[in-house]
């Protein structure tokens, strides 16, 4: 670039319309993004930016930049074993939102075969109800790492978070919000509130690792059909752990009436898990008929509690997670 402070030289290329734009480098998108995360460009830069690839839609090679630019920037959670990444940012809009009931899943689990679980999230969508509502509902708080060594020193450009193995047994996931590990991330994350669009970094998000981890599994999902292949293209750029599904409501969490299709990846390479359920629904799951967090939270303990069965659905979700972490360790 020309203009250290300025992202035009790239707005002209991305923001010539769906035809006429033209997708950058993997450098460059690093570039732009890093400019943008670090504060050097205008707002009106940033509107533009956002809209921009909102028309044009991220290629692998810019998500893969982006994703650079992202990971060079946050403050990443410390960990002395594998750990499973759940991204939570759309929250719930219509059905029950079971995030939580997911990663309380995956915790138990992970007492016993020892591995972590960690929720990342920002509520950007002032209309939906957030993971962080549920959870507070139905456990008090989340438990987060800079709860674990209060008083302690952190690492450069790191989150203090357990080094032993107490809440892992105590089988809860840990939380970390977007804010704590990159300020300029959950801003741009916000512009949604200003110009009521998703941008980049809500699909960035949902494939970053912000852990000290390179072994760390990331369940992103796709709202749309279309992101299936550039989601997929990204995972394997970036030689990626992940399962990849159709969310529920944009969120990581399989459908509890309906098995949606799930991928695996481990280092980029794709590992097909189960195709989605087809035919007609033989029953509905016993669950709240509001996305209120309250009832949601309720539901969710009652589940925990052996009171209700898990949605076969997750059940299935959980056990394929379990799959890829044991497909990981055999191959690292």
């Amino acid at each position: 670039m020309t203009q250290a402070s300025s992202i035009a030289p790239y707005i002209k290329e991305i923001g010539r319309g769906k035809e006429g734009a033209r997708s950058l480098t993997r450098s460059q998108a690093a570039d732009l993004l890093g400019l943008v995360l670090d504060g050097q460009v205008s707002d009106l830069e940033i509107g533009a930016f956002c809209i921009a690839m909102r028309v044009k839609g991220e290629s692998p090679q810019e998500m893969a930049g982006f994703l650079d630019a992202a990971h060079a920037r946050l403050a990443k959670v410390q960990f002395d074993q594998p750990v499973v990444v759940i991204p939570s940012y759309n929250g719930a809009r219509k059905l029950p939102g079971l995030t939580t009931l997911l990663a309380a899943l995956l915790a138990r689990k992970g007492a016993a075969h020892g591995f972590a679980v960690l929720i990342h999230g920002s509520n950007s969508e002032a209309s939906r109800v957030p993971t962080q509502a549920v959870w507070e509902h139905a456990f008090g708080s989340f438990f987060k790492p800079n709860q674990v060594l209060a008083g302690i020193e952190s690492a450069p450009n790191a989150i203090n978070s357990i080094v032993n193995q107490t809440a892992y047994q105590a089988g809860l996931p840990l939380h970390v919000s977007t804010d704590a590990l990159c300020p300029a991330l959950n801003s741009l994350l916000q512009v949604r509130r200003t110009i009521g669009l998703r941008n980049s970094a809500h699909s960035l998000v949902k494939l970053m690792n912000p852990t000290n981890r390179p072994d760390a599994l990331i369940i992103s999902s796709y709202t749309h059909p279309e992101y299936l292949t550039s989601m997929t293209e990204t995972l394997q750029l970036t030689a990626s752990h992940a399962m990849l599904l159709r969310g529920t409501e944009g969120e990581s969490v399989a459908d509890a009436r309906r098995r949606p299709r799930m991928d695996g990846f481990v280092h980029g390479q794709p590992i097909a898990l189960c195709d989605a359920q087809e035919g007609s629904l033989a029953s509905l799951p016993d669950w709240p008929k509001t996305c209120d967090a309250a009832a949601t939270a309720a539901y969710t303990q009652a589940v925990l509690q052996g009171q209700l069965p898990t949605p076969e659905p997750i059940a299935q979700q959980v056990e394929h997670i379990l799959h890829l972490m044991r497909l990981m360790q055999e191959k690292t």
